[in-house]
């Protein structure tokens, strides 16, 4: 692992903890050169899971690229950084088979976000549904408060 403060390559592991119920190794390093203290967290990479969009495309599954959207919902809210994560870590751990639609992501994601805030839900709904116009919003509020 290299340090990202001098790029030495040498490093000592000073802790490791399982987190997100077990799926990630969370470990604390420090670069035998400079002292520098970081973490880093190692995950099971999924083999070959395809993402089938909405036009039929068939896209390799990115994390990050779940990773941001969901961001940029959660963005300015009071929401922990944990939470987020959790959030994404199960979204993750959902996903079962070679191809997923992309709109079954979005249906996790959503579903969670529900859960977690509601700002961030509505957020998110307006790009995931394809908000046109305020009324798609004002029946998105009225149907969230239903529930």
């Amino acid at each position: 692992m290299k340090c990202p403060k001098c790029g030495n390559d040498d490093d000592k592991v000073l802790d490791s903890r399982a987190s997100k119920e077990g799926a990630v190794i969370r470990r604390r390093r420090e670069c035998l050169k400079c002292g520098y203290r970081y973490t880093t967290h190692e995950e099971i990479d999924r083999d070959e899971l395809f993402v089938v969009k909405r036009d039929g495309r068939r896209e390799l599954f990115q994390r990050d690229k779940l990773e941001k959207s969901v961001r940029i919902a959660c963005q300015k809210r009071p929401i922990p950084e944990s939470k987020v994560q959790d959030l994404i870590g199960s979204v993750v751990a959902a996903l079962e088979g070679e191809e997923i639609p992309s709109d079954k992501i979005g249906y996790l994601v959503m579903e969670r976000l529900h859960e977690l805030d509601e700002v961030a839900y509505i957020r998110f709904a307006s790009v995931y549904r394809r908000f046109t116009d305020v009324n798609q919003f004002l029946s998105a509020i009225t149907e969230m408060v239903k529930k």
